[in-house]
């Protein structure tokens, strides 16, 4: 295993992500009231329950962001059997600022409440109608809208009904020749242009998935995960404080002749590092992502932590266990039999602390994803990788003679890790920074970082310096190895492609790595970016209240879209979004704007947004029932939002679907990814299966 090539397996290991989504639902609404039995005339406040599930949010009924979120809304079915008494109250919501709308919203987590008072006029009391809202979660940067249904039926009354209230009717002369409201004349100019359909219930086929892909996509989430976890464990391996400790491990269980015991210590290994990934998953898993992937202080404390990890394999200080409790331990080595095995593998993970803390503390950030499972998957696989050695000299001693003797080199690949684990440390910071538009870490300074860290690792590389561990022999001897140079190529190599960077390159193999183009001030490529529009086929329905970002040019209407995309021999981008999703805001704004990015949705697809929250409502000609739910679906956002739900199977926004001609999906469709790197593979691939199935 090549150096160079376990430090481009622990920087991936950094950044490596990989989710679907399927039909969601993570608000669940139960009612009750506060009185079951009551008199006309009586006030009874009717209670309103929503259980959210972990890592997501419900946005409240009231705050000043009129143009963010969507908020929870209630619909009371009138009758004369009660009236209210003032609005729907919410106890207790959270303030919380929302980032990408840049105003204050309200929020609940884990559970909501919300309370109406009503006034008891008459038996039978009927009081139905229907709620909306919207649940969103940073874990994965999905916003899922949702709707119900509410009846208040288990109150009985008595008494004799109140009289009723005279209705007030207020006169207001309107002259003939006032103009409509602007947006009543959008509607109307868009129902206008629609088609009529003579069949009034009729469903949307709509894009046809191929179920394998959900379970494909978790699968390689792991497996990968598990096998760059793997990586680092071989990395912990060449590092001072492991790598003489196998000759001399291995040594003493050859002595006594006992290979069984030499295997129960591998295990032993494995078992530890597992062990202390099952007890950390519950803290690593998707409440500490969902903090980690937007608020600024884990981000902060996260960078502050590589630092240290990473000034400690630089040689500034060691990071150790207390020596009595190591010593504690040790002791119980000393008795012998399964259990001085078990307690001889403690030992060595704790003495060998100061190298593999760093990297086993890499390795539970980066499992901080959602999964319980993957903390546990990561720390067995970098076990794995630490004990095989281990075990595989005891039963083959006579390997020991092939392995280079300890030395000089060994700090030296400790240092370099160092140096990574600074560079990467900076990725912690640039989240903080975009959080709270700090611009302290645009995407040149973030670049200029990187330049000189790698600058150093090459003339470090090539002896041009040393480190406080550089010592003996290997460090007086100013010969430089045919290994060492080769190594300082590779890094020189990629300083010189980063330079470009610094005026605007895209350095599309590290998009995913580096802070948005948004934030680049010194971009002297601009000038020479493609800003004409894509063409269409016709004036797409919808226009005048819906638009695309970045002077696209699209539709809002699947059928429309899908005529288009046939006429133009093209395959569709389906852009399922929301008008309150904040995330499918920041989709645009970081990935979107990409250069790379919006030349292939201008080139190579017909695009269409379908915005599964607005209230427009159609022609009672384009009204139908949904197969899903039974409902009749009456406007654009209800049809959009059913269309994701029946064909794909999915309710939860961003969501990006690439179809044929033919309507069959082409690849495994994406959900909310900020990695520029992999949107554009996302598209490069959607084209080429498109041409293929030509």
């Amino acid at each position: 295993m090549r150096p160079h090539f376990l430090i481009n397996a622990i920087f991936t290991l950094l950044v490596f992500s990989a989710g679907y989504a399927q039909v969601l639902k993570p608000a669940k609404w139960t009612t009750e009231v506060s009185s079951r039995e009551v008199k006309t005339g009586d006030e009874v406040t009717l209670i309103f329950r929503t259980a959210i599930d972990p890592n997501w949010y419900l946005y409240s009924t009231e705050f000043a962001c009129e143009d963010g979120p969507i908020k929870t809304t209630f619909t009371f079915t009138p009758d004369k059997s009660y009236e209210k008494v003032g609005g729907v109250v919410a106890i207790n919501p959270q303030d919380k600022h929302d980032k990408i709308f840049e105003c204050d919203v309200k929020i609940f987590k884990g559970t909501a409440e919300f309370r109406q008072k009503i006034k008891v006029l008459s038996s039978p009391l009927k009081i139905s109608g229907s709620y909306e809202y919207q649940v969103c979660t940073e874990l994965t940067g999905q916003c899922v809208p949702g709707e119900g249904d509410f009846l208040f039926d288990q109150i009985k009354v008595s008494g004799s009904p109140l009289p009723e209230k005279p209705t007030p009717v207020a006169k207001v002369a309107v002259p003939a020749n006032d103009k409509k409201d602007k947006v009543e004349q959008a509607i109307d100019t868009a129902r206008s242009a629609m088609p009529k359909n003579d069949q009034k219930y009729t469903e949307v086929k709509g894009p046809q998935l191929d179920p394998s892909w959900m379970q494909q996509k978790q699968n390689q989430s792991l497996l990968g995960f598990f096998l760059l976890a793997f990586l680092a464990g071989l990395a912990a391996l060449l590092t001072p404080c492991v790598f003489p400790m196998i000759p001399m491990t291995v040594s003493f269980f050859t002595g006594r002749g006992n290979p069984f015991q030499a295997m129960i210590y591998g295990l032993s290994i494995i078992a530890i590092y597992t062990i202390i990934g099952v007890l950390l998953a519950p803290l690593m898993g998707p409440e500490t992502a969902n903090h980690l992937a937007t608020e600024w202080i884990p981000n902060l404390i996260f960078f502050l932590v590589f630092i240290v990890f990473g000034l400690s394999f630089l040689g500034l200080f060691e990071i150790t266990l207390p020596s009595a409790f190591i010593n504690k331990v040790d002791q119980q080595a000393d008795k012998g039999g399964l259990i001085g095995v078990f307690f001889m593998a403690f030992t060595l993970v704790l003495v060998s602390f100061s190298c593999t803390g760093p990297l086993v503390g890499s390795i539970l950030v980066s499992s901080a994803g959602g999964e319980l499972l993957k903390p546990v998957v990561g720390m067995f696989a970098f076990s794995l990788a630490f004990a095989i050695p281990f075990t595989v000299f005891a039963f083959f001693p006579n390997w020991l003679k092939s392995l280079p003797k300890s030395g000089g080199w060994l700090n030296t690949v400790k240092v370099v890790l160092g140096f990574v684990e600074i560079a990467l440390a900076f990725k912690f910071l640039s989240i903080a920074d975009q959080a709270f538009h700090w611009r302290i870490l645009d995407r040149e300074v973030n670049l200029a970082i990187w330049i000189v860290i790698a600058t150093l690792i090459g003339i470090y590389l090539m002896k041009g310096f040393r480190m406080p561990g550089d010592t003996g022999k290997d460090a007086e001897d100013k010969t430089v190895s045919v290994l060492r140079v080769s190594l300082a190529i590779i890094v020189f190599s990629f300083t010189v492609y980063l330079v470009p960077g610094m005026w605007g390159a895209p350095l599309k193999a590290l998009a995913g790595y580096l802070p948005p183009m948004t934030t680049h001030d010194f971009d002297l490529l601009a000038a020479n970016k493609n800003d004409t529009p894509n063409t269409i086929c016709d004036v797409p329905k919808y226009s005048e209240f819906l638009h695309l970002p970045h002077g696209l040019n699209g539709y809002f209407d699947y059928k429309q879209a899908l005529a288009c995309a046939r006429q133009q021999h093209k395959p569709l981008f389906i852009d399922f979004t929301g008008h309150g999703c904040t995330n499918c805001r920041e989709m645009e704004a970081r990935v979107w704007s990409d250069p790379q990015v919006l030349k292939r949705l201008k080139e190579d697809y017909v695009v269409v947004a379908l915005y599964v929250d607005d209230k427009t409502e159609l022609p009672e000609s384009e009204w139908y029932t949904s197969s899903y739910d039974q409902k009749v679906k009456k406007t654009i956002g209800k049809q959009n939002a059913d269309l994701q739900i029946a064909a794909l199977n999915n309710n939860a926004q961003p969501f990006y679907v690439l179809v044929g001609n033919d309507e069959k999906v082409l690849v495994a469709p994406k959900p909310y990814d900020l990695s520029v790197d992999h949107f554009v593979r996302f598209l490069d691939e959607g084209k080429t299966k498109f041409k293929s199935a030509k």
